[in-house]
C-alpha cells in the first residue's frame, strides 16, 4: 500500500530588506489607509526597518520622511486629534482618558490643550457613557449603593471628573440627566 502525500510545507521566505522607494511605498500606503499622527508614522516605519533590515546605500532617514509627509499635509497631528479626540467622545470616554490616548498617539502638549473637551463636550460623553452601560437612571432599577459606587468607578476610570460620575448616577431620572448635560451648552 502506498503512503499518501499530504501538502508540501515550505519555509516561509525572509522579507526582502527595505531601501529608499519601498520605505516610501510602505508610508503612502499607511498614510492612506489610516489616519494618523507623525509619531504613530515614524514608529510604524522604525518598526518595519527593524523587521526586515535595510538594504538602502545610506542609513534611513525616517525622520526626514515623516516631515516631508507632514509638510505635504499627508500627516497632520492636528486634524489627527480633533477626529481622534472627537471619536473618544462620542464612546463616552472623559478628558483625561482622551489626553492619555493623544499622549500615547504622540501628540503634544500644545495640540492636546487645543482639543481638550469643553464641559458641555465633558458632559455630552458622560451622559453618552450612562446611557450606553445603563448607568444610573439609564439601568433597569436605580442602583443600590455598591452598584451606585461600581458605575462611578467606571465612569473615573473612563476618564471622568468625579462630580460628573456622581451627578449623572445619581440622577433622578433619564430627563434630568439629559437636562443637567444641556445645563453646560446654556452657559
Amino acid at each position: 500500500m502506498a503512503k499518501e502525500e499530504g501538502p508540501v510545507h515550505r519555509k516561509p521566505r525572509a522579507p526582502r530588506p527595505l531601501d529608499e522607494a519601498r520605505l516610501e511605498e510602505m508610508a503612502l500606503a499607511y498614510v492612506a489607509r489610516f489616519a494618523t499622527s507623525a509619531a504613530k508614522l515614524e514608529g510604524y516605519l522604525a518598526r518595519k526597518l527593524r523587521e526586515r533590515g535595510w538594504a538602502g546605500e545610506s542609513p534611513a532617514d525616517i525622520p526626514a520622511l515623516v516631515e516631508r509627509y507632514a509638510a505635504r499635509g499627508y500627516v497632520d497631528d492636528r486634524a489627527y486629534a480633533r477626529m481622534r479626540s472627537g471619536s473618544l467622545l462620542r464612546r463616552g470616554y472623559g478628558p483625561r482618558r482622551v489626553g492619555q490616548a493623544l499622549g500615547a498617539a504622540g501628540i503634544t502638549e500644545e495640540v492636546r490643550d487645543e482639543v481638550r473637551p469643553g464641559p458641555a463636550e465633558q458632559r455630552r460623553a458622560a451622559l453618552a457613557m450612562a446611557r450606553k452601560r445603563r448607568f444610573g437612571p439609564f439601568g433597569v432599577e436605580l442602583p443600590d449603593r455598591t452598584k451606585r459606587e461600581k458605575q462611578i468607578a467606571a465612569m473615573l476610570r473612563a476618564g471622568h471628573e468625579p462630580q460628573c460620575a456622581v451627578a449623572l448616577v445619581d440622577a433622578a431620572s433619564a430627563d434630568a440627566a439629559e437636562s443637567w448635560a444641556l445645563e453646560a451648552e446654556e452657559e
